[in-house]
């Protein structure tokens, strides 16, 4: 029992070194990029809904032709 405990430790302590090891390759943007890229996404976003609604609002006047 004290062995596996030892083992899992061992397992534990190498996969976190790997872990740390990755984590200083990952490379990080910068407070400008995704200050950027967060107003490209918000105003996608806001394309799209105003598009859906517009669609919307438009099949249900069509609809509303047929009734």
């Amino acid at each position: 029992m004290a062995n596996e405990k030892q083992n899992f430790k061992n397992k534990l302590i190498t996969y976190l070194r790997g872990v740390k090891a990755e984590w200083s390759k990952v490379s990080w943007p910068t407070k400008k990029q995704v200050v950027a890229e967060t107003i490209i996404v918000l105003i996608v976003v806001t394309f799209f809904t105003l598009v859906v609604f517009l669609m919307d609002k438009i099949f249900i006047s069509l609809l509303g032709l047929i009734k």
